[in-house]
């Protein structure tokens, strides 16, 4: 629905196939709960992050009326007690168009970093007419939105956007420009470099690759693009996250919508620092968007969602960098419909896991954030 295009560039050549390992630990669900505390609105698109203090933040899409919707805005939720409160959300940014994916990272500087796009594809409700269909209430809603500014005014307000914080997010920065955008935002590399990896939507969406801030998230510049498989359409690349091995690696996964491996989490690697990248290869994994974490035992954790029967979550480990993935380790699988996914995952100091997602339930008739506590045995 949300479909952006991407660009062909150079990478180097890696492994084109990843091998599928027996796996070895499975998973204990301690106990999951919603933890959105606005049940009349849709949540959406979340992120979880951990500070150094202990502290846990939750970012998300909040203060919707559905999927796709004139209202989203940045919500940020913390924790003190290991995610069994949070408090009431506080509004980072609401644009006068749709505020979507939000993701947040705190750097190795004590900043906090949000991030989140804007988008018009609610227009559509507009423009095919079946906002005419709808009973009076909900079209003056919808109306009233849409015309708080003016068309000129809406596409100047799309775009890719970052909030910085200095002082553990008491105070925020203006939205500016952050070039590209994926559902989880930045990460926090080794040199002391923020490398985001994403696509450029609103601009060129022509555009698929790396960016890369030296200045703790004041500024950023292209690095790289991402190659493009043979007989791959660029623009059916979507929502990249990235993670740095403790050998070095840079692993990029990617939601790949072409006929090939479609609905799969392509991979792609890059071994000099993310100037280059090698050409994006399945790893056999049916299911996406993916967040990649590194545990403290340095091995790679993805979790990714799961959108056919039985619906839910689940996650994969590797123990080789990246180069090979684990049997599908099952987090949630009781969700009533394909609406749902996009987790995001933290490590505990005692190893224990918390993912959280968002979900449209069946006793919910908007979707919520759910929260898993869950442990590798």
């Amino acid at each position: 629905m949300l479909r952006q295009s991407a660009a062909i560039g150079l990478g180097v050549a890696l492994a084109p196939h990843v091998r599928t390992q027996a796996a070895k630990r499975l998973a204990k669900v301690h106990g999951i709960h919603v933890v959105s505390l606005r049940p009349n609105q849709y949540h959406g698109w979340p992120t979880l992050a951990r500070r150094r203090n202990g502290q846990l933040l939750l970012v998300c899409s909040g203060g919707r009326e559905s999927h796709v919707c004139p209202f989203g805005q940045v919500e940020l939720m913390r924790s003190d007690d290991d995610g069994a409160t949070w408090t009431f959300p506080r509004v980072l940014l609401d644009l006068a168009i749709d505020d979507r994916d939000a993701g947040i990272l705190e750097t190795a500087k004590g900043t906090l970093l949000a991030t989140t796009f804007s988008s018009l594809a609610y227009e559509y409700q507009f423009n095919n007419g079946n906002i005419n269909k709808w009973d009076t209430a909900r079209q003056a809603r919808w109306r009233g939105a849409h015309n708080r500014i003016s068309a000129v005014e809406r596409k100047a307000q799309l775009g890719t956007w970052m909030l910085r914080s200095t002082d553990g997010g008491v105070t925020w920065s203006t939205p500016y420009d952050s070039i590209v955008n994926s559902p989880h935002g930045p990460i926090q590399l080794a040199d002391g470099r923020l490398l985001y990896a994403g696509k450029d939507l609103s601009k060129s969406g022509q555009w698929i690759g790396v960016c890369e801030s030296i200045d703790d998230g004041k500024s950023w510049r292209k690095l790289a693009q991402v190659p493009t498989r043979p007989d791959d359409n660029p623009a059916e690349y979507h929502e990249l996250h990235a993670i740095e091995a403790v050998n070095g690696t840079l692993v990029a996964q990617i939601r790949n919508h072409n006929s090939a491996n479609r609905s799969e989490t392509l991979q792609t690697e890059s071994t000099d620092g993310g100037k280059t990248w090698s050409v994006p290869h399945s790893i056999g994994v049916w299911g996406l968007p993916s967040h990649l974490l590194r545990l403290r035992d340095d091995r790679l954790m993805m979790t990714y969602g799961y959108r056919r029967k039985p619906f839910g979550n689940l996650a994969r480990i590797s123990a080789d960098h990246g180069k090979t993935w684990s049997e599908p380790i099952t987090i949630s699988s009781d969700g009533a419909n394909g609406d749902l996914g996009y987790p995001s995952t933290v490590e505990l100091p005692n190893g224990t896991l918390l993912t959280a997602w968002y979900e449209q339930m069946s006793d919910h008739p908007r979707a919520v954030l759910r929260l898993a506590k869950w442990s590798l045995l």
